[in-house]
C-alpha cells in the first residue's frame, strides 16, 4: 500500500475511532453539542485529503491540505474541551488526540514542503 493509502485509511480510521468514542460520551446536551462538532471536524480532513488527491492543479491541492490542516487542529481543540469536561474519557481520548497530532504534524511537514518548492 503506497503512503496516499495509508494516510486515507488512517484518516478514515481516525473518523471512526472518533464517531465510537462520541457514542460514549454522556447524554448531557453540552456533550451531545460537543461531539456533534468533533465528529465534523474529525470526518473533514479524510473527505479533504481525498478531494486533494484528485486536485485539479497545484493550487487546487495547497488549497484542500490546508483545509485538512485546520481541521485536523480543530479536531484537537474540540478533543481538548471534552477532556477538561469530561476527566474520566482521558483514557479514550489520548489515542486518539496522538492520532491526530501525528496527522496535523505529516499535513504541516507537507505544506512547509509545498512553500519551499513553490
Amino acid at each position: 500500500m503506497d503512503q496516499t493509502q495509508q494516510l486515507k485509511e488512517r484518516y478514515k480510521k481516525l473518523a471512526i475511532a472518533i464517531i465510537l468514542m462520541v457514542r460514549k460520551l454522556p447524554l448531557k446536551q453540552e456533550f451531545k453539542i460537543l461531539g456533534a462538532q468533533l465528529i465534523r471536524s474529525a470526518t473533514s480532513p479524510g473527505a479533504n485529503y481525498r478531494a486533494a488527491c484528485r486536485a485539479k492543479s497545484a493550487k487546487d491541492f495547497l488549497n484542500k491540505i490546508k483545509i485538512v490542516e485546520e481541521e485536523l487542529d480543530e479536531t484537537l481543540y474540540w478533543l481538548e474541551i471534552i477532556a477538561e469536561l469530561h476527566p474520566d474519557a482521558k483514557t479514550d481520548l489520548k489515542p486518539l488526540w496522538k492520532e491526530t497530532n501525528e496527522l496535523l504534524a505529516i499535513v504541516v511537514a507537507t505544506l512547509k514542503k509545498l512553500r519551499t518548492n513553490e
